[in-house]
Formats: structure tokens, C-alpha cells, sequence
């Protein structure tokens, strides 16, 4: 394969190309060589979008291994392009002319559906300003096939303002290559290189001590690590940092940038991570190399206040409780996760709030002081059910306890004073909101019912027959929860309103079984 390679030296094994005339269907070379049965040389390549005709091999013949069945196959090479150069991309982006197949594409639909043509007011004199690329601050050049940065010396004299630049869907594969664009641009501040996929070891790069905004989705990007005591350091005013859908699947990968003092949002969603925790002595030593000068001072993410952790596989309740270490963490997205799913197990968005002291947005939703009293309440009610099991293995379990008891002044079996006047947790009234939502109900007004705390889901489905005055209607009960993008459905009959935590106020969605 290698004298194939060499016969051919326009595409290599392992570079990045697109289809001809399509930039946005990209994909690696895996082949360069002759077929059995076929003349000349062929391309084989695997593509990102795996729609394709095989798996690399032909007539039983493997010549590679693509990444599905049917995301590999053989073209001939000029039926693809190895890529432009930054600065060839900006010029076609904003000094060329649009193209009729661009300006086709801009029209609006009239009353009658038909294609009404869009004229931008001013167009010619927007194209001359951005053609101005010495005042060009602004810059997207995404799904344009670029592959290289261009003569490394003439891309700061070009555009030597550039501040933002969107590098999303390219060929770029080369950290040495974003470094070189990053050394030429000193005032670069927000940079783009989503769907670029990048080598697994980040080298090459200088310290970006100006950037600000780095996004790096779907890069498959994997922090080097040359020894034990490696942390990733140099990006001195990065502020927010997006990492998502790249496969990331330690926590010790993440805690790498926990010396970023300047970071306040870590992007993280549809990774593969399964557990977090903050970093203890034992661990710091580990990362720092038992240098303790800086120990001392290192306070591991000391300014992250938003940390998005949707769509990976967390299941477990430490972790949940670790974000309570985090100095400045306020804004959380646990959402997709098994611990946040009570459909697999999970728990309720009442309880997370309860388990997660500064939290101030959850899942993208505001939590408003009233959230958080009603839910740390609903969550005492719920511990407190469970005490008789066995009282000092739940006070493990729920390490906040202790302290929002104390907080809220509830005693066990005690009275609790609150708007509502004396009220015992285990036997007291609770205002139940109940709302007909199937369609084989028909429409009836919400009650409003005051119910025991005691009351199962079992009585409760026997209270709505009567409330509602159903028959044929075998009824289903789901809780609905401000915050909560799907209603809880309650399936347990044995469980009481106690014990799954419903308050005061609560709304409950009656169905009928399917």
C-alpha cells in the first residue's frame, strides 16, 4: 500500500478530504491503491455522515475498516478535494460574488406558496465592507473545505483585527495548524472548531492567552497526558469552554482543566461520563506533582459557574452531591442523565434541588427561592418516611438532611410551624390540585382537594372515580412538576403522598390507562 501511497501523492491515508463540489460531506482517507478487477487507483474513504456503500472491503476483498457497515467507499480522486486554505476561504466567503445557486436559495414563500425572491437592501455596499479585511473583526468560514492555515506570515497582515472566527465543519485535523492561525491573530477571542476531527493527543498549540470562547464540539478530542502531574494550563482568559459530543468518558480528563482560573462555563453535554467528584488532596497531589507551593494556592475551578453535564450516564447520587464542592457553581444541566430520569430510576427535579445547595438554574430553568423552600420541604418529607428503615445508613445517603431540617425548624413526628399554621409532617392536610388531561374523560373543571399526606396512589385513583364520576375509565396519575419537562408518572399504589415527597400545592395530571 505504501508504493500506491507514493504513485499517488495527492491524497494520503488518514487525511481529510470532501466530496467534489459538496464540502459539507466529509470524510478520511483509508485507502489509496488499486482494486482487484478494476483499473487504475481508487480512494477509499470512510464518511463522517455513514452513508455510504460498504464497510471497506469489495468481492471479499478488505482493503480497510470502516467505522459501520455502510459508511465506507472507493472513489476516484477526482471526485474529491483535499481542502482550501484559510485565507483562500475568506476570500471566496466574503470577496467573491454569490453565486446563483446561493442567491436561489434566498426567497420567501407568498400567500399562494409561491418563491418570492429576496433582495438584500444595501448588498453591494455590505460586500465592499466586508471586503475590507484589514477592519474585518468577524469571520465564518464553516463547511468550506478548509485544510491548511495558508502562509502562516500572511494571515495577521490580512486580517490583523480579527476577534471572532467560526472554523465549524472543516478539514482541519492538525493542532499545530489552529495553533498557527491562534499565533497569527492576537486579538482572536471566540474560536470555533466544531466538526473538525482533530488528532487524539492536543499538541502543537501556543499559550492562547487571549481567547476567550472556545468551542470544540464533536472534535474527539482527548487532553495528552506526559506524565501524572499534567494539567492543562496557558489559556489564561478562557472563560467558556464547550467540549460537547466528544465521546470524553474519565473524569480525571475533565479535572485537567480544573487550573483554568478564568473559566466559567464548561460545556460538557452528550459526552460518555459516568461519575463526578471534585478534587481531594490525594488527587491534587497526583495532578500537581506534590509541588505543594502551589497547593496552596490552587483552588480547583474556582470560578466555574456553569457546568452542562446533559445527555451523559450519570447514575449515581455522589456525584450529584460533589457539585456542592464546587466554590461558584450555580447554573447545572443534569437533564439525560439515569440520576435525573425518575422513568429510569432516577430522582424527581425536587430532589436535586433539595441535594444541591447553591444551585440557581437547573436543566436551563430558573430555581426561585419559593422552588427551593417547597422542594427542600417535600424533600424532608420524604427522608423523614423513610427513616424507620434504617435511620443511620439514610443520613448517610442524604448528607443535606440534617442541615434543612434544622434550616426549615421540622422535627421528627413533631410539629412544624409554617404559613399553614401548625402541621404534623406525617399526618397533615395537603392541597392537591387534580387535572382531567385523556381524552375519553372529556372536559372537567381542576379540583382542588385537601387529602391526608398519608393518602396512596392506589386511594388517590379511587378518590378521581368518585371525584370525576368515572366508570369505564381505568385512571392514571402523573405528577407535574414546574421545571419538569414530562409529568412523573405514579406507579407505585403502596406509595403515599408522604413518601414521594408531593407537597403542598401540587399539581396531579389524571389519565386513562392505554
Amino acid at each position: 500500500m505504501q508504493e500506491s501511497i507514493e504513485s499517488n501523492p495527492e491524497f494520503r491515508v488518514g487525511q481529510r478530504v470532501h466530496a467534489a463540489g459538496d464540502p459539507r460531506r466529509i470524510g478520511a482517507v483509508k485507502y489509496v491503491g488499486p482494486i482487484h478487477g478494476y483499473s487504475g487507483t481508487w480512494v477509499g474513504v470512510d464518511w463522517d455522515d455513514g452513508d455510504a456503500k460498504h464497510d471497506g472491503s469489495i468481492n471479499g476483498v478488505r482493503y480497510f475498516r470502516a467505522r459501520s457497515d455502510r459508511s465506507g467507499s472507493f472513489v476516484r480522486a477526482h471526485n474529491l478535494s483535499a481542502g482550501i486554505s484559510l485565507l483562500q476561504a475568506l476570500e471566496l466567503r466574503y470577496r467573491g460574488e454569490s453565486t446563483k445557486e446561493e442567491e436561489d436559495e434566498m426567497y420567501v414563500l407568498s400567500a399562494s406558496n409561491k418563491r418570492v425572491s429576496v433582495q438584500l437592501l444595501g448588498k453591494d455596499k455590505i460586500q465592499h465592507k466586508l471586503s475590507q479585511f484589514e477592519e474585518l473583526t468577524s469571520a465564518s468560514v464553516s463547511y468550506m473545505g478548509v485544510s491548511t492555515p495558508g502562509v502562516p506570515c500572511h494571515i495577521g497582515t490580512i486580517v490583523p483585527k480579527l476577534k471572532d472566527l467560526d472554523l465549524t465543519g472543516n478539514l482541519l485535523s492538525e493542532w499545530k495548524d489552529v495553533g498557527t492561525i491562534c499565533g497569527q491573530l492576537p486579538a482572536l477571542a471566540a474560536l470555533n472548531i466544531s466538526n473538525n476531527l482533530m488528532l487524539l493527543e492536543i499538541c502543537g498549540l501556543p499559550q492562547l492567552k487571549a481567547i476567550h470562547i472556545l468551542v470544540m464540539n464533536n472534535t474527539g478530542i482527548n487532553w495528552s497526558q506526559p506524565s501524572s502531574s499534567f494539567v492543562v494550563r496557558g489559556f489564561d482568559s478562557l472563560r467558556l469552554l464547550n467540549l460537547e459530543d466528544n465521546c470524553i468518558a474519565e473524569w480525571d480528563e475533565i479535572l485537567k482543566l480544573s487550573w483554568l482560573r478564568s473559566l466559567e462555563q464548561l460545556h460538557l453535554n452528550k459526552n460518555n461520563l459516568n461519575r463526578i467528584y471534585y478534587l481531594d488532596n490525594d488527587r491534587m497531589d497526583e495532578l500537581l506533582g506534590g509541588n505543594e507551593s502551589q497547593k496552596e494556592s490552587y483552588t480547583p475551578f474556582e470560578n466555574l459557574r456553569s457546568l452542562l453535564l446533559g445527555g451523559n450516564n450519570i447514575m449515581d447520587l455522589a456525584s450529584v452531591d460533589s457539585l456542592n464542592a464546587f466554590p461558584k457553581l450555580v447554573d447545572i444541566r443534569l437533564s439525560g442523565n439515569p440520576v435525573a430520569d425518575p422513568g429510569q430510576g432516577g430522582i424527581p427535579r425536587f430532589v436535586l434541588i433539595a441535594r444541591l445547595s447553591k444551585v440557581e438554574i437547573l436543566n436551563g430553568s430558573e430555581v426561585r427561592p419559593r422552588d427551593r423552600k417547597d422542594s427542600e420541604i417535600r424533600y424532608i418529607r420524604l427522608v423523614m418516611s423513610k427513616l424507620h428503615e434504617n435511620p443511620e445508613e439514610i443520613k448517610q445517603l442524604h448528607p443535606r438532611y440534617a442541615e434543612l431540617k434544622i434550616s426549615h425548624g421540622i422535627e421528627d413526628e413533631r410539629p412544624s410551624v409554617g404559613a399553614a399554621g401548625p402541621q404534623k409532617m406525617a399526618s397533615g392536610l395537603l392541597s392537591i390540585t387534580l387535572k382531567c388531561v385523556g381524552a375519553s374523560i372529556g372536559e372537567k373543571p381542576p379540583l382542588t382537594k385537601k387529602l391526608p399526606a398519608t393518602t396512596t396512589v392506589g386511594k388517590l385513583k379511587i378518590l378521581c372515580e368518585s371525584f370525576f364520576k368515572l366508570k369505564s375509565v381505568k385512571p392514571k396519575l402523573f405528577l407535574q412538576e414546574e421545571g419538569s419537562p414530562l409529568p412523573i408518572l405514579l406507579q407505585d399504589e403502596m406509595a403515599s403522598l408522604m413518601d414521594l415527597g408531593i407537597g403542598n400545592e401540587s399539581i396531579i395530571l389524571l389519565n386513562e390507562e392505554s
